[in-house]
């Protein structure tokens, strides 16, 4: 039964919604257009900001920052068990999605998917946000500028959140 239901769930209200719409006399098509333009405009918002985070991303990465910063965390991170690894991803992850997803892919190559690294790096992966990349787009998108106590949230979620990986994982694991 869930299988025919996520099969046409999407096709249903592809259907359902204009067909609605057409039936409250609202101009259906004017409004999808509508719609379109206010995305793309949104998109020309954004679009600097989603640059320079990506550009400043690959010069971390090609530049060895990222591997230098992680020598430098290594006596913290062997004290809460979290292996040298995973500390590229905890550090790409608030950055960007795309980017983590690349250095977890790699992980998960190199150490294999069922390896206490590789679940590591799947919980950590699945429960960290792309923190910095969401207020960019997302505050960025409605004009904010003030974002002080947001960034501040976000990282203590992403520590959290990255402890708690590294801990349960060795529990459960």
């Amino acid at each position: 039964m869930i299988k025919i239901i996520s099969e046409w769930i999407i096709p249903i209200f592809v259907f359902v919604i204009p067909f609605y719409g057409i039936i409250k006399n609202v101009k259906v098509y004017e409004l999808f257009v509508d719609g379109a333009k206010e995305g793309i405009s949104v998109v020309v918002k954004i679009f600097p900001a989603l640059v320079a985070m990506l550009v400043a991303i690959g010069v971390l990465r090609a530049s060895g920052a990222l591997d230098l910063l992680g020598k430098f965390l290594m006596p913290f991170t062997n004290k809460i068990g979290m292996p040298q690894e995973l500390v590229p991803l905890a550090l790409i992850r608030p950055l960007s999605g795309s980017g983590a997803l690349g250095i977890a892919t790699e992980i998960m190559k190199t150490h294999g998917v069922d390896s206490l690294i590789g679940k590591m790096a799947s919980a950590m992966y699945g429960s960290t946000e792309t923190t910095f990349y969401v207020l960019a787009v997302y505050y960025g998108a409605v004009g904010i500028k003030k974002m002080r106590h947001s960034v501040i949230s976000g990282i203590f979620a992403d520590i959290v959140a990255i402890l708690s990986c590294v801990f349960y994982s060795r529990l459960f694991f």
